[in-house]
């Protein structure tokens, strides 16, 4: 029997994007739903693309009215940690408001399944520089606050007899579909594999590292990198777990291992072939020297199994898509 319709919120946007691409490979019937704040309606490959916002009641009503909808998939956010930090009630507004919007009118039409995007800033800073599953939730910056916001209203909701959803708690995401088809555009991007290949290509004149004494092997901070078309299958992973009646869960995405900042520029000099303009700063506030995943469970629950778990591959595929912007390739898309 066919499957019924998937509403993908944020659909256009990085990580969202390749989740679609992979849905639509997959023969599903989707329909995006974003505002294009930080997405492009050029990365989104299949279905139908509705222009708007997730906090929008009388759209929500009308997208789900008009269309089967039995699972939502939901990515849009707001992402930028410093920002959640200058502009806190931006985040709660879109990422925590928005959310509880989009899931009364995910209740009230009825949804079975609901997969939500989450983040290992829900942890803050975890002993050890490891998270489980089982670690502490406590969230140092309001990002992570309102991601976690939105993790109790689903438990709550699904307690009530709402959906039944998995909350994939995302580590470093990088990397672009190998193909080049797609890849991360995100303007003003902060994560350090994208703007390295910024550099690379001459977007940006350099890279800071901050913090070279932290008691690591180099002594710069440790981080586990997900390829992005690895943490898209988990999505489509945890779409087969719960229509086969899995039960509500909260899973890591990482790697369960990290690479160093020196590590990741390093690697981007060898794909490149030259040297990146480096300079060392002090530590940020709030860094923590490591984090990484354990991430036993999302193999054992969903029998994820990662295909791009290499680090030079994660860079290899960021700066090529960096490289189709650099050209200003017509099949690339990006914020000038």
């Amino acid at each position: 029997m066919k499957n019924n319709k998937i509403l993908v919120t944020g659909g256009a946007g990085y990580i969202g994007s390749h989740v679609v691409r992979q849905l639509g490979n997959a023969g599903e019937d989707v329909i995006v739903l974003d505002n294009l704040s930080s997405g492009f309606e050029n990365a989104v490959t299949f279905g139908e693309l509705i222009v708007g916002d997730t906090g929008d009641v009388a759209l929500l009503q009308e997208i789900f009215a008009d269309h089967n909808i039995d699972t939502v998939l939901h990515f849009a956010a707001h992402t930028v940690v410093p920002e959640s930090v200058s502009d806190p009630l931006k985040y709660y507004r879109n990422n925590t408001a928005s959310s509880r919007t989009l899931l009364e009118a995910a209740a009230k039409h009825d949804v079975k399944n609901f997969v939500f995007s989450s983040t290992a800033a829900v942890y803050g800073t975890p002993a050890g520089g490891k998270a489980s599953e089982e670690s502490a939730t406590q969230p140092i910056n309001p990002y992570g606050t309102s991601k976690l916001m939105t993790e109790w209203m689903l438990r709550d909701l699904a307690a009530a007899g709402g959906p039944n959803y998995v909350a994939l708690r995302y580590f470093n995401v990088a990397g672009c579909e190998p193909g080049g088809s797609i890849g991360q555009s995100t303007p003003k991007a902060t994560l350090l594999v994208k703007v390295a290949c910024e550099a690379a290509t001459g977007k940006r004149p350099g890279v800071f590292i901050f913090g070279t004494d932290y008691a690591t092997p180099d002594g710069t901070g440790l981080r586990d990198y997900i390829h992005v078309e690895d943490l898209a299958a988990a999505h489509l992973d945890a779409l087969t777990y719960l229509r086969a009646g899995g039960e509500s869960t909260v899973l890591n995405c990482g790697y369960g291992h990290g690479y160093s900042v020196r590590e990741v520029l390093k690697a981007v000099e060898k794909a490149n072939g030259e040297a990146l303009s480096i300079s060392e700063h002090p530590r940020r506030a709030g860094d923590p020297p490591e984090l990484i995943a354990v991430a036993n469970r999302v193999r054992k629950v969903l029998g994820w199994t990662p295909k791009f778990d290499d680090l030079d591959t994660i860079v290899r595929t960021s700066l090529d898509w960096e490289r189709k912007i650099a050209a200003r390739d017509p099949s690339a898309y990006w914020a000038d």
